[in-house]
């Protein structure tokens, strides 16, 4: 029999047998939610468990990463799954039992149900693993969130430490929880999932003067203002109106007194892309802009983008066999074709360097209005691990082999 109809007929049932496990697991890592970089406590519990089911482990990778080999008795192929670990800077409400014990930091974007579908995904697969051919390479990593301007870390910092090397990785997949799909879907892109993303940093130079005699003076803040307005047409109108960008700045500060006119103001934000083309005009068209309105008012400017994550692309060959995989076991109507998405991921680092199939798994339990990632109110419906499990489990254990439409029960 081979692996994949073995799967079709036992996976469902051993994933819902897991169920409270990873529900545990869940609740506890939602308990103790960590900061990017800061990850200590999550570094440790997942190379605990991991070391428990008899994986080759090692810890702090790229600062609290982890990485666990299971090594199949056949020798062949490396294939693997990343899950991220990180929280947010969000205090949630104290409604749940299992709500967060760190004042002012929550798992508000699913990286909770990231790990424990992972490690419900070791745990199936090690029970198999008689059975099973090559090395399934479980990447567990810090900082996907983000890190200070010039800080290398995340996905990038895992790369550069070897993690799809020794032996190579050929191909690797990952989820991301999506309260916008139902509990049973998963989403997927056939090529571009999410966009790529820059950090803008823009500092405009004017000239302190009296509030009662601007004409003294250069006003920053007036500056800013004209500059923010301005530049939204740099994206309506500087470029081919079928290639998305989004530009958005999320932080202005600016100004030491209310009657003194504003020496200096700072501007914070991202600029979001599918085209690396795009990106470059953009900047383009923004420094034109810019010269031009300090010519115009006597202000100064100070740009600077660094470039966050790459454009994140799904490998073609990869997802059509994913999806070949997926529809043996999944109704066929709950697979749902996306429209790339403007958000940005690290997992693009990885996908640069081999195949990758990146996908959304549904969270929204039925009757429950949309909800949004990075929100105090994100309340994912946890049926939604048993899907994920299911989902990786099989991509892992049948990746390279050949999918024949076996008959199965569909979950």
């Amino acid at each position: 029999m081979s692996v994949v109809k073995h799967l079709h007929q036992d996976l469902a049932q051993r994933a819902a047998e897991l169920f409270p496990e990873m529900q545990r697991l869940r609740r506890d890592l939602h308990r103790h939610p960590e900061l990017s970089n800061q990850e200590e406590r999550t570094g440790r519990v997942l190379a605990d468990y991991l070391c428990g089911l008899g994986l080759t482990v090692r810890a702090n990778v790229a600062g609290h990463g982890v990485v666990a080999d299971l090594i199949c008795r056949q020798p062949g192929l490396t294939v693997a799954w990343r899950a991220d670990m990180d929280a947010l800077p969000i205090a949630e409400p104290p409604d749940k039992p299992w709500c967060s014990r760190n004042p002012g930091v929550m798992h508000a974007c699913g990286h909770d149900l990231h790990m424990a579908i992972a490690l419900g995904a070791a745990r199936l697969l090690q029970e198999l693993q008689e059975e099973l051919t090559g090395r399934i390479r479980f990447i567990f990593q810090p900082a996907e969130e983000g890190l200070p301007p010039g800080v290398v870390g995340g996905a990038e910092l895992m790369v550069r430490e070897g993690v799809l090397a020794d032996p190579p990785v050929s191909a690797i997949f990952g989820l991301h929880v999506a309260p916008m799909l139902t509990v049973g879907q998963i989403g997927y892109c056939p090529d571009i999932v999410m966009a790529g993303a820059d950090r803008l940093r823009l500092t405009i130079h004017g000239r302190q003067a009296h509030a009662a005699t601007p004409h003294h003076g250069i006003d920053a803040i007036v500056v800013a203002a004209q500059a923010l307005t301005l530049l939204q047409a740099v994206i309506s109108q500087g470029k081919d109106a079928r290639s998305p960008a989004v530009l958005t700045f999320g932080t202005i500060s600016g100004g030491s007194r209310f009657n003194i006119l504003a020496d200096q103001v700072v501007l914070e934000g991202t600029l979001r892309h599918h085209e690396a083309k795009v990106r470059q005009t953009i900047l383009a068209k923004t420094h034109r802009l810019l010269e031009g309105l300090s010519a115009a008012t006597g202000a100064r400017y100070d740009l600077s983008s660094e470039a966050l994550y790459p454009v994140l692309r799904n490998d073609p060959a990869l997802t059509e066999q994913a999806l070949a995989l997926l529809r043996t076991t999944f109704d066929p109507q709950t697979l749902v074709p996306m429209r790339p998405v403007m958000g940005s991921e690290d997992f693009s680092f990885y996908t640069q360097q081999v195949p990758g199939f990146y996908f959304f798994l549904g969270t929204r339990g039925p009757g429950v209005a949309s909800q949004t990632l990075h929100s105090p109110d994100f309340d994912p419906d946890e049926g939604a691990l048993t899907v994920g499990l299911t989902a990786a489990a099989l991509l892992l254990a049948g990746w390279g082999k050949e999918v024949k439409g076996e008959g199965c029960e569909k979950v």
